[in-house]
């Protein structure tokens, strides 16, 4: 009895650790929630990032689908630099309450889907952020605490360095036509020093929002009190291409790269225009959301509210499907991740891949990433083509714990724009 005591609790502790080691990640679990935004207060799609003390919010919203809403609480929890919970205590990186209700909620009106829109600033009156760093936003039905309906990931920093970075075009055989190449300086900043920065030091760049393709940056050389990330192969990412975008704002006429809307067994239906492989194309400019998207509908004063839903259908014609990998629909409306979701599957009857997804009226972007079988990061150069020219978006985040810090403080942020 006593063996299978310590092996039923061996067991449950190895649990606890794996869930634990589990990177954060936004995610909806829950299929009547839809349309999660968070992102600055009064910024329209903006990063959720706020500064540490300032007067900055955040503003999420959400709609739940159907006639009856619900009643949610979200709960706060700090992370390390690299999205796992931090093992710190409540106090230490919050003032007043981690947990909340979620009181503000609408009903949707005169739409053909029935939804109620959530909303709630973070932080409020009930609450404020007492260190920097990344965050996990937990929603979860106020009747059981263990229905946990979606997650989302923001961030609060402190302005202790300076962070300056461009992107060029690559050197020697590195892909001149094809990848960027970004460098990075940081300067400390009131008062803050930089303490073997290999060791205490963490600094990743992002391409767009793109969570495969968010990497941690080795340190190049360091000059006085100014570091360096550049020239290091981590330094050099694929061009990719210019956004696909469409517009369903309009249920009554077909929009840009809308081919045809229908409305059948009350339901809205739209049916997008055929992408195309564009791998083989050359460049052309278009200056896009870069995966983002906005709420908007025709004649609505209030389009959180008045906006309707539609199956979006997607296609894209193709000889022969792939047998090496898939291939999936990225943006900030699939919450950058490669599953289920995002996945289009191949119909053999029309000879393409599609997909259809339940979304609210709206500017879409989007870009197809090929997933090749066993990989985490998606390639461009199967679908879209990879271009030096492409207008990309590059976040940095700088994060340092010094000896005797409690946890992994985000001391800089910056962000810059390919040839823009």
């Amino acid at each position: 009895m006593i063996r299978k005591l310590l092996l039923s609790l061996m067991l449950i502790s190895s649990t606890v650790l794996l869930v634990a080691q589990t990177p954060a990640i936004d995610s909806v679990y829950s299929p009547n929630i839809k349309t999660v935004i968070l992102g600055k207060q009064g910024v329209e799609m903006s990063l959720p990032i706020i500064q540490l003390g300032s007067n900055e919010k955040l503003m999420l919203r959400f709609d739940e689908l159907g006639d009856n809403p619900s009643f949610y609480r979200y709960r706060i929890d700090h992370c390390t630099h690299d999205w796992q919970i931090s093992d710190i205590a409540v106090s230490d990186y919050m003032n007043g309450f981690e947990e909340g209700a979620i009181d503000n909620q609408k009903f949707s009106f005169t739409t053909i889907e029935h939804y109620t829109n959530y909303w709630q600033t973070i932080p409020n009156n009930m609450s404020s952020f007492a260190a920097s760093g990344n965050y996990l936003l937990t929603v979860y039905l106020q009747s059981d605490p263990d229905s946990i309906v979606f997650t989302r990931r923001f961030r609060v920093y402190e302005p202790l360095t300076m962070v300056e970075a461009s992107v060029g075009r690559p050197q020697g055989a590195m892909g001149l036509m094809e990848n960027q190449n970004l460098s990075i300086t940081i300067n400390p900043l009131a008062g803050n020093y930089f303490i073997n920065p290999d060791t205490y030091m963490y600094v990743y760049a992002q391409q767009n929002g793109r969570t495969d393709l968010t990497r941690l940056l080795p340190l190049e050389s360091m000059s006085g009190n100014t570091l360096n990330y550049r020239w290091k192969k981590e330094n050099i990412f694929p061009g990719g291409n210019e956004f696909r975008y469409f517009d369903f704002s309009n249920l009554q006429f077909a929009m840009n790269n809308v081919w045809k809307i229908e409305y059948f067994g009350g339901e809205n239906i739209v049916f997008l225009k055929p992408d195309e492989d564009r791998s083989r194309k050359p460049y052309s400019l278009d200056i896009g959301l870069n995966g983002q998207y906005k709420i908007a509908a025709a004649n609505a004063q209030k389009p959180n509210t008045e906006a309707d839903y539609a199956w979006v259908n997607f296609s894209l014609p193709m000889e022969r499907p792939f047998l090496d990998g898939n291939i999936y629909i990225i943006g900030d409306f699939t919450n950058w991740q490669m599953n289920d979701l995002s996945r289009m599957e191949w119909n053999a009857g029309i000879k393409a891949y599609t997909a259809r997804l339940f979304l609210k009226q709206g500017y879409y972007s989007y870009i197809l990433l090929f997933l090749p079988t066993g990989s985490s990061q998606g390639e461009t150069s199967t679908l879209e083509g990879d271009h030096f020219q492409t207008m990309n978006d590059y976040y940095i985040y700088v994060y340092q714990r010094n000896p005797g810090d409690l946890y992994d403080r985000l001391v800089g942020f910056g962000q810059t724009q390919a040839n823009r």
